[in-house]
C-alpha cells in the first residue's frame, strides 16, 4: 500500500510539473506575440515617418528650384534694360607756348559735359555717347548688337575702330600721338563681330563704309565737328597747314581687323600680344581718289602693379602728287603727313591707397613718336608724365607735358618747330 500511496503521489507531482511547465510556455509564447505586434507597429510608424520626410524633403527641392528659378529671372531682369551714365569735366592749363597763358598763371576752363548709354532692350544690345563742348557737339559712338554666340558678338553703327592696344595705347589724358592721326580710339560708321577672348585669344572684325559724320559729302555744316580724327582733305603745297581743306577726300570701304593673343605667367601677370591692320578706299565726292592702309604690332602686358605698352606701326594714304592731308576733329583743321612711322612706349606703375575717398594712384610715363614723314616736316614726339587720381566718382589727371610738333602742346603733326614746349595739366571729371 505504501509503494501505490508513494506511486500515486510521484504521479500527482509530475503532473502538476507538467502543467506548470506549459503555463510558462504560453506565456511566453504570449509575450513574444505581443512583441511581435509591437515591432509591425514601430515598423509600420517608421515607415510612415520615411513616406512624410521624402513628401517634405520634396517640397523643399521644389521649393529651391522656384527659388533658384526667381533669382535667375531676377537676375535676367536686372541685367536687362538700359543704364545711363556720363561725366561733367574741368581743365586747367600752364604752358610754354602762350604768353597770356602765362601772364595770367594759367586758364581754368570746362572740359565737356557727357552722356553714355548702354545695356540690353530684348535681346538687342545697345552702346552710345554724346559730348558737348562750349564750342561743339559730338557724338563719339552709337550703335546696336547682339551676341548671336558665346564668343561672338556683332556691332552696327557708330563703334569704336580696331586697332592697336585695346582700349587705350595710353594713361594719360591727352592719350598718345597715334590719337592725333587717326590710329587711337577712333570710331566710325560700319559694323564689327568681335570674338571675345577664349582659348587666350581675339579677334575683331570690321567694315566700315565711311567715318562717323557720313563720309565726304555728309549733311553736317563743319566736318571739324567731331571726336576722332579722321582724314578731310588734301594739303596743296601752298594751303596752310590749320586752313579749311579746298579738296575735300572722305574715306571709305574701309576692312580692319585685330589678332591678340593672351599668355599667362601667374596670378596679376599677362601679356597680350597683337597685330592690327586696316585698308580702305578716299573718295572726293565725286570719284576714288586713292587709297590708304595702316597697320601696328602691339603689346600690352600687366606684371602685378605694372602696365607695360609698346606699339609699332605705319600708316600710308596713296593721292597722286600729296605728300600731305588735312585732318580734322575738335572743331579744328590741322595736318600730317601723308605716310609716316610711328612707335609708342608707355609704363604705369598702380598704387591702391585709403586716404579718405582716395582708392587708387597711377604713375605714368608715355613716349611716341612720328617720324620718316613722307613730307619731311620734323618728327613729332610727345612725352608725358604723370599721376592719375580715383576718389570716388572723381577722376583726376595730374600731367606734364613735353612735346615738339605736337597739336595741343603749341603746335602741328606737319610743324617743323625746333622748340620743345611744355604744357602742365590738370583734369578734374566727376563720373556718374
Amino acid at each position: 500500500m505504501l509503494k501505490l500511496s508513494q506511486l500515486a503521489l510521484a504521479t500527482m507531482l509530475g503532473a502538476t510539473t507538467s502543467t506548470a511547465n506549459a503555463s510558462d510556455i504560453d506565456a511566453m509564447q504570449a509575450q513574444l506575440n505581443l512583441l511581435q505586434q509591437q515591432m509591425q507597429q514601430l515598423q509600420q510608424q517608421l515607415a510612415a515617418e520615411k513616406a512624410k520626410q521624402a513628401k517634405v524633403n520634396q517640397q523643399l527641392e521644389e521649393q529651391n528650384i522656384t527659388i533658384a528659378k526667381q533669382a535667375e529671372n531676377n537676375t535676367e531682369a536686372a541685367q536687362s534694360g538700359v543704364k545711363f551714365g556720363g561725366a561733367i569735366r574741368t581743365n586747367y592749363s600752364h604752358t610754354s607756348y602762350s604768353d597770356g597763358n602765362k601772364n595770367r598763371g594759367g586758364d581754368f576752363d570746362f572740359d565737356i559735359f557727357r552722356l553714355n548709354v548702354s545695356g540690353e532692350v530684348g535681346g538687342v544690345l545697345i552702346g552710345g555717347e554724346i559730348r558737348f563742348f562750349d564750342y561743339m557737339t559730338a557724338i563719339k559712338s552709337a550703335w546696336a548688337g547682339y551676341q548671336f554666340a558665346d564668343d561672338w558678338q556683332v556691332q552696327a553703327g557708330i563703334t569704336k575702330v580696331p586697332f592697336g592696344n585695346d582700349p587705350y595705347n595710353s594713361h594719360n589724358y591727352f592719350f598718345s600721338t597715334n590719337y592725333y592721326i587717326g590710329l587711337e580710339d577712333d570710331h566710325d560708321l560700319g559694323v564689327i563681330f568681335k570674338r571675345q577672348v577664349a582659348d587666350n585669344w581675339q579677334l575683331d572684325l570690321g567694315f566700315f563704309k565711311n567715318d562717323e559724320l557720313g563720309g565726304v559729302d555728309g549733311y553736317v555744316e563743319d566736318r571739324s565737328h567731331r571726336y576722332s580724327y579722321d582724314i578731310v582733305g588734301s594739303r596743296p603745297v601752298d594751303e596752310g597747314i590749320y586752313a579749311q581743306p579746298t579738296k575735300e577726300l572722305g574715306e571709305y570701304n574701309t576692312f580692319t581687323g585685330r589678332y591678340a593673343y593672351y599668355f599667362d605667367h601667374g596670378e596679376g601677370m599677362t601679356t597680350e600680344v597683337g597685330l592690327s591692320a586696316l585698308a580702305g578706299g578716299l573718295h572726293d565726292g565725286q570719284d576714288r581718289a586713292g587709297s590708304y592702309n595702316a597697320w601696328a604690332l602691339h603689346l600690352n602686358s600687366t606684371i602685378n602693379k605694372w602696365n607695360i605698352q609698346l606699339q609699332h606701326g605705319e600708316y600710308d594714304y596713296n593721292l597722286d602728287e600729296t605728300n600731305r592731308i588735312a585732318v580734322g576733329s575738335y572743331a579744328f583743321y590741322d595736318s600730317i603727313a601723308a605716310s609716316a612711322t610711328t612707335s609708342t612706349f608707355n609704363v604705369a606703375y598702380s598704387v591702391p591707397v585709403q586716404w579718405g575717398p582716395v582708392s587708387n594712384l597711377q604713375f605714368y610715363n608715355d613716349y611716341g613718336m612720328i617720324y620718316n614723314k613722307s613730307d619731311e616736316s620734323a618728327n613729332t614726339w610727345m612725352n608725358v608724365t604723370g599721376v592719375s587720381v580715383a576718389a570716388g566718382g572723381l577722376f583726376t589727371y595730374f600731367d606734364l607735358v613735353h612735346a615738339r610738333n605736337q597739336p595741343f602742346v603749341g603746335g602741328s603733326s606737319a610743324g617743323d618747330s625746333d622748340e620743345t614746349e611744355r604744357r602742365f595739366n590738370i583734369n578734374i571729371g566727376y563720373y556718374f
